[in-house]
């Protein structure tokens, strides 16, 4: 059987041997020219001088993958478990906030790709469309929900709630954006659009949040609620016992770089990690999110799943993480590109093409299954 790569050639072959887009770097340039600076810099742009968000991809470069071959690898398997979510390829797509200023559809065009090809969709907090909503748009397909636990107990209480009713399977605490990362971009265009009530429609539908404002409240009052309510600097281990205590959904702890966080998180009820540095969004000179992989993946040291997200970019940099210690990615900017440049068509191709990417990589490198796949088919680039 041919497998998802060779599968995929044929069929661009047959439509006709074009692709206007194939890397992310393609899909970055159709995305800026789509976008006016202010959506384009929130989405493309990074924190302080954004070194970490250069580094996020460095860090890739530091790492070739070794062949084997003489092996027979006519049939691959992508698949794995993760926290009882099958994932039919080792990817997700990473929860993007405020997908409205990349498209009108926003997530529902995400949603109903993901559903279609059954890859698990990590849901924002931050969405410009209701939980429930994205809910329907994917049926029974696979979905976590990510988390910002903020100032309110009740409101995050009853989000929690939402997604467990609504078939979330996972929860994903985000702990690395207590506050908002000093952004120059964003800055520089005066662009943030939660202050004109973009991404805030999981709080305009939530019945604790509409309680707080009352009857009749402005934009301008739900906004400034909003802001008071969604980033909690104050967050410590003992609020993550709380979260933990009000949900029987497995839970992820997002935005981990340092092993003793990891070590901690699994004493708060953790059942698995999302080593990530948001991008490179939030802290500037802060440790690639690949560099930290291998010791969290250690420290964890299989008592809880392991995935990482920040600069995956193509099927050689999945192969890379998974060898490195990750059970599975997350992956973010590529397709969010591909939403602003091209809709629903541009989300799908680049989930269709990563996934043909990482089979062909993994057939070519000699490796038929993800178990197969260890720090052995790596190589030192600097020696």
């Amino acid at each position: 059987m041919p497998g998802y790569g060779m599968d995929r050639q044929l069929e661009i072959r047959d439509a006709g041997g074009f692709l206007a887009a194939v890397t992310a770097e393609d899909w970055a340039r159709r995305a800026e020219a789509a976008l006016q600076p202010g959506p384009w810099g929130y989405v493309a742009g990074g924190a302080g001088a954004e070194a970490t968000m250069r580094g996020n991809l460095q860090a890739f470069e530091r790492w070739r993958i070794v062949p084997r071959l003489l092996r027979d690898v006519s049939v691959r398997d992508l698949s794995t478990t993760v926290l009882g979510t099958a994932f039919p390829v080792p990817f997700g797509l990473a929860p993007i906030g405020v997908q409205s200023v990349l498209h009108a559809q926003a997530e529902r065009l995400p949603a109903a790709v993901a559903g279609a090809l059954r890859i698990p969709l990590v849901l924002s907090t931050v969405s410009s469309t209701p939980l429930e909503d994205v809910a329907a748009i994917m049926g029974d397909a696979p979905r976590w929900f990510q988390l910002y636990p903020g100032t309110d107990p009740e409101i995050v209480e009853s989000l929690v709630g939402r997604a467990e009713r609504a078939g979330y399977s996972a929860l994903v605490v985000t702990v690395d954006t207590t506050m908002l990362g000093w952004r120059p971009r964003d800055l520089r265009t005066g662009y943030l659009p939660f202050f004109s009530g973009e991404g805030i429609a999981n709080y305009t539908s939530d019945p604790v949040f509409q309680a707080r404002l009352g009857p009749g409240a402005s934009m301008a009052a739900t906004v400034q609620l909003f802001l008071r309510v969604y980033a909690n600097p104050g967050f410590t281990w003992k609020d993550l016992d709380h979260i933990r205590s009000v949900t029987r959904m497995p839970l992820l702890v997002k935005g981990l770089l340092h092993p003793d966080d990891a070590r901690e998180s699994l004493v708060h009820g953790a059942d698995g990690i999302v080593v990530s540095n948001h991008g490179g969004r939030q802290v500037d000179g802060a440790i690639a999110a690949l560099d930290a992989l291998p010791a969290i993946a250690a420290a964890v040291a299989g008592r809880a799943a392991v995935l990482m997200d920040s600069g995956i970019r193509c099927g050689a940099d999945v192969v890379k993480a998974l060898a490195l210690g990750a059970q599975a990615v997350l992956v973010g900017r590529p397709w969010a590109y591909a939403l602003a440049a091209a809709g629903q068509a541009g989300v799908d191709q680049v989930l269709r093409d990563l996934r043909a990417d990482i089979d062909l990589t993994m057939g070519m490198a000699g490796l038929r299954s993800l178990a197969e796949i260890g720090r052995g088919a790596l190589a030192r680039a600097d020696g």
